[in-house]
């Protein structure tokens, strides 16, 4: 399986790569836009403020696309052609906002957000709350202070004239908090622009100032459902009624933990149910189960999820757990499925080469060494549906903590040296060949 050697070998080319680079002084035009960017820092918390105030639970469709609109008139204003794509009415998402601005020169970007938090109308925690440094509120970090740290890096160049002649297009989805299913429409037209461009660059929430995301593991889910032979719990292990339900599964779970220990590989029964009668909730999330201490179990059924760093490692291990699933003890048989989830962003030379740019304008601007993020600690996001097409790099948003939680906050202290570093960072790349 591929492990944390690949990541280490692709560090090491990184490294040597930042070695050879030539210190390189900020030109003349670099310095007006990071002018912009100190002039504009006021506006950006009030905006930052005003959208964090806006309700946009992943399930409240209105409020996602009136954070949408906001994005957009700005967007607009800057010269983007913007456009609202929503999803079909059975998906109960808002949908995704594409803002775009053609042009020949440099590189072709994909900028990435998200409008929706996990925040529902509701429940607690609605409002922007600020002390000094420290501001609070639903997606204050994760990620509309990411969206923002996009948007005002933007102006800043757009008010240098900077933007002029330049390819990039902003993509905000609507439900990355909880993505509409199937992936193939909530994801076409994030896949369908990577497909035209060169570069995605992915604003959640950042993992230390001095680091970004080269890599994300990606996620699938599996249902084990096992059988046994229901019966008088005084003729359990015997010939005729066999191991029943429940120890099956005990040993294929404890099979999983035994034999498939990797590097980046997780797999997690969240949702456990055993008895003689079982059901299961629609949503995948809840059931029922009843049976009683004389009876042998006769059905358990297991949902969990699969994290993982590349297409081989998920395989791999599938093809394992379903070796472990085959065994079966005496009496007993098990199927386990699997669905497709978040595909990975594995770590590429294209995406350390991209890490070195970013680390060369934080040097250049005096903020020291950026280092690649450790893939093990990051879960899947939206870049990772365009990882297979396009080089990337992701964790560029803003500081902060307590993301899903009701004390989520973003520091404001660090705010605006990552708006000058996206900002130089875009222009940077949007001029180069």
């Amino acid at each position: 399986m591929r492990s944390r050697t690949t990541f280490y070998t692709l560090l090491l080319s990184g490294c040597l790569l930042h070695l050879s680079a030539a210190g390189q002084k900020l030109t003349k035009t670099e310095k007006k836009i990071l002018e912009e960017v100190e002039e504009n820092y006021p506006a950006s918390v009030q905006f930052l403020e005003k959208s964090v105030n806006i309700n946009s639970g992943t399930f409240n469709p209105e409020g996602v696309k009136k954070v949408g609109a906001v994005y957009q008139e700005m967007l607009e204003e800057m010269g983007f052609k913007t456009k609202w794509v929503d999803m079909p009415g059975s998906m109960n998402r808002g949908g995704h906002l594409i803002g775009e601005i053609k042009g020949k020169k440099g590189k072709k970007l994909l900028l990435i957000g998200h409008l929706d938090t996990v925040f529902e109308p509701g429940m607690p925690f609605q409002k922007w709350e600020q002390k000094g440094d420290v501001a609070t509120g639903p997606g204050a970090n994760d990620m509309k202070g990411g969206n923002m740290v996009l948007l005002y890096a933007l102006k800043a160049l757009h008010e240098e004239g900077q933007l002029k002649g330049r390819q990039i297009t902003v993509i905000f989805h609507g439900d990355e908090e909880n993505p509409g299913r199937p992936y193939e429409t909530s994801r076409k037209d994030i896949v369908d622009i990577a497909k035209r461009s060169d570069i995605a660059l992915g604003f959640e929430t950042g993992t230390g100032f001095n680091y970004a995301t080269v890599a994300r593991r990606g996620s699938s889910s599996w249902t084990l459902k096992v059988k046994g032979k229901q019966a008088h719990s005084s003729g359990v292990f015997s010939e005729r009624v066999g191991a029943g339900a429940v120890y099956e599964a005990s040993r294929i779970l404890y099979k999983f933990y035994e034999e498939l220990q990797d590097e980046y590989l997780t797999y997690n029964p969240g949702l456990v149910l055993g008895g003689t009668e079982v059901s299961i909730a629609e949503n995948g999330t809840q059931g029922s189960a009843s049976g009683k201490t004389n009876l042998v179990a006769n059905m358990v059924v297991v949902k969990g999820d699969l994290r993982f760093l590349t297409n081989e490692q998920l395989e791999e291990t599938r093809q394992k757990m379903k070796a472990i699933v085959a065994e079966s003890l005496p009496q007993t048989s098990a199927e386990i499925t699997f669905d497709e989830g978040y595909p990975p962003m594995p770590p590429t030379e294209g995406n350390m080469a991209l890490l070195q740019v970013l680390n060369k304008v934080s040097q250049d601007l005096g903020h020291g060494e950026v280092k690649p993020y450790d893939p093990g600690k990051r879960g899947a996001g939206d870049i990772s549906f365009v990882a297979q097409y396009i080089d990337g790099l992701d964790g560029l948003g803003a500081l902060g903590g307590g993301a899903h939680a009701p004390e989520e906050y973003i520091d404001l202290k660090t705010l605006q040296d990552i708006e000058k570093r996206t900002a130089l960072l875009i222009y940077r790349l949007s001029s180069s060949k």
